[in-house]
């Protein structure tokens, strides 16, 4: 909506339109509240635009082209060709279809919907600034801020710098480069290198800590470190990019460890996957009288409320974990909250995935973390080398692990590795989520042969009833 047209006044002001904020307004609306909604970039965020969609459509494709070209050992034999330019048009188009999406349900229950930047005025007004410079001013009763993360640039590296990318610029890509060094072994890092990994690049990782994906433990990460070595990548730990320089055609990267000892690298591209930071410098905190803290998150309360009653955080910019379900999850409390309803945002768990191959996925307490809250557990584990799905996609590296309460059989936590971790992890975070036992899930009869039935071996293994792997 042009800004000349928008409403002088509103009942909830959401800033920012990505998974949280858009999730959030529409809850708002359905909730009988005049709802104006303000997104600067793109309806959707960075998760439908620049982000989860498009790199898992990425990933997707070139798997396809990968898993064809391996399948020699099934009686397939292909030789695959990647066209992408028509790759990219594809990944766009799931992307149109899905921001058109979230715009028509944003019309459909009346939220009003403005293309700009929302600055505060004071505790109840903000101005907004349009892509033609003009602006306007909007009251509103609440405001639930939306405005998510955004990469972290490092020093010498200036997203502006053409050889330079982040990870939006790597995802828009129409021509495959011969070389890229990839700055961060995280989960965009690792995520983006198998998809350039598979597009025949040459793919070199620099970290500067001693291991990827930090935060997971090696049983996870090292089918998935093993997995695009074999495709060709190559790491390079303990060394972090300080410097970079043109060459007669392409470009030198030159990193540093700890002792002070430098590498160079010749590549024809750097992205820089480093991490994100909460998106806080644009909204003109100092009207409101609220501070960020020093990792630059507001701080929430367990309704989603910030240190002004009614300015409300979600997403990103409300603190960790960094994922556009927890952004909704919040977005839904926040709109609750402001129609009145006495809810919280107090989740048993949020499940979080990596889509590398295999893929990991997470949801509630490890073992370890289990037993740091007090806990006597009991441990399940399933090897894909048993689940007959697993050898039928050829892909039977991994397993499905399960811990739980020793005393009750409560299920507090579980993990996976291998194909398809991103849709199994669901039935281990509604186990958790719904406080289900160990003898719930065993009991429960899985389709055969299907992955998810691993999770019920699993449940059996920790209760000493496996059949299909040796008990504990």
């Amino acid at each position: 909506m042009e800004l000349q047209d928008i409403p002088t006044e509103t009942d909830v002001l959401v800033i920012g339109g990505g998974p949280g904020g858009y999730v959030a307004a529409i809850r708002a609306a359905q909730r009988g509240l005049d709802v104006t909604l303000v997104e600067r970039d793109a309806v959707g965020g960075t998760c439908l635009n620049y982000g989860c969609i498009p790199s898992k459509a990425l990933i997707t494709a070139t798997g396809i082209a990968r898993d064809a070209g391996d399948a020699e050992t099934m009686g397939v034999r292909a030789d695959p060709e990647i066209d992408v330019e028509q790759m990219v048009s594809w990944k766009d188009g799931v992307v149109d279809r899905l921001t058109g999406g979230v715009e028509a349900l944003c019309e459909t229950n009346g939220v009003t919907v403005v293309d700009g930047l929302a600055n505060f005025v004071d505790t109840h007004e903000v101005s907004i600034r349009g892509p033609d410079g003009d602006e306007t001013k909007l009251t509103f009763s609440d405001c639930i801020i939306a405005t998510g993360s955004r990469p972290i640039e490092i020093p010498g590296f200036d997203f502006d710098d053409f050889p330079v990318l982040g990870s939006r610029d790597a995802l828009s890509l129409s021509s495959i480069p011969e070389s890229i060094v990839i700055c961060g072994a995280g989960y965009i890092g690792l995520e983006l290198a198998g998809v350039f990994a598979d597009l025949g690049t040459e793919v070199t990782i620099v970290e500067m800590l001693d291991e990827a994906l930090p935060g997971y433990p090696s049983d996870l990460t090292d089918p998935v470190t093993d997995s695009l070595e074999e495709r060709g990548v190559t790491f390079q730990f303990g060394e972090a990019a300080t410097e970079w320089w043109p060459t007669k055609d392409r470009m030198q990267v030159e990193t540093e460890t700890a002792e002070g000892e430098t590498s160079r690298y010749l590549t024809d591209r750097v992205l820089v996957a480093v991490g994100r930071e909460p998106v806080t410098d644009t909204l003109g905190l100092d009207a409101i009288g609220l501070e960020p803290e020093e990792n630059g998150f507001l701080e929430t309360d367990d309704q989603c409320r910030t240190e002004a009653d009614h300015i409300y955080a979600v997403g990103d910019v409300a603190g960790e974990p960094m994922l556009a379900h927890k952004a909704s999850a919040e977005g839904i409390t926040a709109a609750e909250v402001i129609a009145g309803e006495d809810v919280t945002y107090d989740p048993r768990m949020v499940p979080a995935v990596v889509f590398t191959d295999p893929e990991i996925a997470t949801a509630g307490l490890t073992a370890d973390e289990a037993a740091e809250a007090g806990y006597e557990t009991t441990v399940g584990k399933f090897p894909l080398q048993s689940s007959g799905r697993a050898l039928t996609t050829n892909q039977a590296e991994g397993f499905v692990e399960l811990v739980a309460d020793d005393a009750s059989g409560q299920i507090l936590g579980g993990r996976m590795v291998g194909p398809e971790a991103s849709e199994v992890i669901a039935e281990i975070g509604l186990a958790v989520e719904q406080g289900l036992t160990l003898t719930d899930v065993a009991s429960t009869i899985h389709s055969h042969p299907t992955l998810s039935e691993s999770v019920m071996e699993a449940a059996e293994h920790a209760l000493g009833q496996a059949v299909h792997t040796s008990n504990r």
